[in-house]
């Protein structure tokens, strides 16, 4: 059983990314890219799934930077457009591999960034791209941030399938200071 701040933190920031890698998973083809869904999220509530899950993945990575706008740079094949106030979208659609990727970059970067993490510091360290947030504020809302877009996600699976969405996921598949479930 986790008791530590890190240990439990991680397991449902960890939850929130597996339930997302969950919907990813169940999307099926015609959903993922439908044309008829523009991914203008900003403006009104019509998505595209693939971009909801991209914004996602893009803010998680973000989020876990701790490092001024100017310094983030996320990995390949994605830019800072994410950033541009003026709602800059990619010129294409996400594939399912190239998110199922990010995810996974996003899952490291989270269970080491956690790993890391001195406690005592995450509550009194500030965030440069939230100087109003401690770090240890900034991971619930990255959790909450990804947990909110992944029921969105949810939400567009139960109207658009037959199926239901996936199911709830209450802690993530594997706990800090193991590499996998087995």
């Amino acid at each position: 059983m986790e008791r530590d701040f890190k240990g439990v933190l991680w397991l449902q920031l960890g939850a929130a990314i597996d339930m997302l890698e969950n919907a990813i998973n169940a999307c099926p083809d015609a959903v993922w890219s439908d044309p008829s869904r523009k991914p203008e999220w900003r403006e009104n509530d019509v998505v595209g799934f693939w971009y909801l899950v991209y914004h996602t993945l893009f803010m998680l990575d973000f989020y876990l930077s701790f490092v001024p706008e100017e310094e983030f740079a996320p990995p390949a094949p994605f830019n800072l457009d994410e950033l541009d106030p003026a709602g800059v979208l990619p010129e294409h659609p996400y594939t399912k591999d190239e998110m199922r990727a990010y995810l996974e970059h996003g899952r490291t970067k989270c269970r080491t960034a956690i790993e890391a993490l001195d406690e005592k510091d995450a509550f009194e360290r500030k965030v440069p791209t939230r100087p109003d947030m401690s770090v240890a504020e900034l991971y619930l809302y990255n959790m909450r941030h990804v947990q909110h877009h992944t029921a969105q996600l949810h939400l567009i699976l139960r109207q658009r399938t037959s199926t239901a969405p996936p199911r709830w996921v209450s802690k993530a598949k594997t706990p800090l200071g193991r590499t996998s479930t087995a």
